[in-house]
């Protein structure tokens, strides 16, 4: 109870909560707002978790620790994913106790595992307020691959994804973002191991645009995880002002854009996004933005059965593709209750795929992993059911911003 009176100040004052029904599309993109940040709260411990090196290094200096003691400290919470203080037995005690007066390292807790018969772990994590997101682990070599959340629900209301469903609760802080990767690596025994880290879970990333870069300083920091941003790849249905702000970040991850439509009228009807930053604007953005030697926008298109999947879809897509460092991943729909459209036959994916190649388009067809627990691409959704006791507890504490109860498994 204490953490969470604690945390209430923070979860009202610097989250911005909006749903889609509530939020108009104008406004999908918010500039970036440092709001989503939580790096100190009046009357409560700093969160450590949200810091990148440079600002853990400030925040020492009023304890009388010597700056160099940060690297220490990273390497303990983002290299080793420890939590405890007790454990970081390079710092001095003294040390260790000013450091526990002074901060928190929040985790996400795992509330509940899936496994899928393929090897595929979907993680259901709930947050410091209660709240709750889905991660999941796609077993691979040489390498394995963490798909993370950016937000709780999601805003672009894409019609053929469930988590759209949901709306939006409320953006993650950088600190929750990274969370994810570093409390897999942990859970999985994956510390010593490279990773792929995918942003394509619950959520727009470039709507929680300064949150998710600077959840990418954190998980890219040499004292840290030490990830390689080409291990990076973020996934955006294409807000433009963010997109063109990304183009000139220090930190490039690789870029999918969710394209899913081949007309101005077909993609807006799957996404709504499309009519305020329409295709044609979104292509010649995707034109001018910067890549590095050998790198490739990759375009991600879900297949629906009847609708996206003739060969005139596959002509089209490859004539808007001509002359852009691109390549497709063709997404065969994953079905689900709520959603109106239909997965195409094996022989309708096969045919779409060939016609790409022969139009010389680089292609893959994404193998659906998890599909049986609802792990693939568009199946993360937290069922509306009865809320747990710290949820309710958590509903008592608000201040009535969520009109409904915190989703649950």
């Amino acid at each position: 109870v204490a953490r969470l009176i604690n945390y209430e100040p923070v979860n009202i004052r610097n989250f911005s909560h909006y749903s889609a029904q509530s939020k108009p599309v104008a406004a999908w993109y918010d500039g970036g707002s440092a709001s989503t940040r939580w790096t100190d709260v009046t009357g409560s411990t700093c969160d450590l978790a949200e810091l990148d090196l440079k600002e853990l290094e400030g925040a020492l200096a009023p304890l009388g620790i010597e700056p160099y003691r940060a690297k220490q400290i990273y390497s303990w919470v983002h290299g080793r994913a420890v939590n405890e203080w007790a454990h970081m037995t390079d710092l001095p005690k003294k040390y260790r106790k000013s450091l526990a007066e002074a901060f928190t390292i929040s985790t996400p807790r795992v509330v509940q595992r899936a496994l899928s018969e393929d090897g595929t772990m979907k993680f259901l994590l709930e947050l410091t307020d209660c709240r709750r997101i889905e991660a999941v682990y796609i077993p691979d070599s040489p390498a394995h691959t963490f798909c993370i959340s950016t937000q709780v629900g999601c805003a672009m209301q894409c019609t053929f994804c469930l988590t759209a469903k949901m709306g939006l609760q409320r953006h993650l802080t950088a600190g929750e973002i990274a969370a994810q990767v570093r409390l897999l690596r942990s859970e999985l025994k994956l510390l010593e191991q490279p990773v792929n880290v995918v942003l394509m879970g619950m959520g727009e990333p470039l709507h929680n645009y300064e949150a998710t870069m600077h959840a990418l300083r954190i998980m890219t920091s040499a004292h840290g995880a030490a990830l390689s941003p080409r291990r990076i790849t973020l996934s955006t249905v294409g807000i433009l002002p963010a997109l063109t702000r990304l183009a000139s970040e220090p930190i490039m991850p690789n870029l999918a854009i969710s394209l899913h439509g081949t007309t101005e009228e077909q993609r807006s009807s799957l996404l709504p996004v499309n009519r305020r930053y329409p295709l044609a604007e979104l292509l010649a953005t995707c034109r001018a933005f910067p890549l590095k030697r050998r790198s490739r926008i990759t375009f991600e298109y879900v297949l629906i059965r009847n609708f996206n999947d003739s060969p005139a879809d596959a002509r089209r897509l490859a004539r808007l593709l001509t002359g852009l460092r691109a390549k497709v991943n063709v997404i065969p729909l994953n079905s689900a209750p709520g959603i109106p459209y239909e997965r195409p036959s094996s022989g309708q994916i096969d045919r779409f795929g060939r016609l790409l190649a022969e139009q010389r388009v680089t292609v893959s067809i994404r193998k659906g992993r998890g599909r049986d627990i609802r792990a693939a691409c568009g199946q993360l959704v937290l069922e509306r059911t009865r809320p747990s006791p710290s949820q309710q507890l958590a509903g008592l504490m608000d201040t009535g911003v969520h009109s409904t109860p915190t989703a649950e498994l």
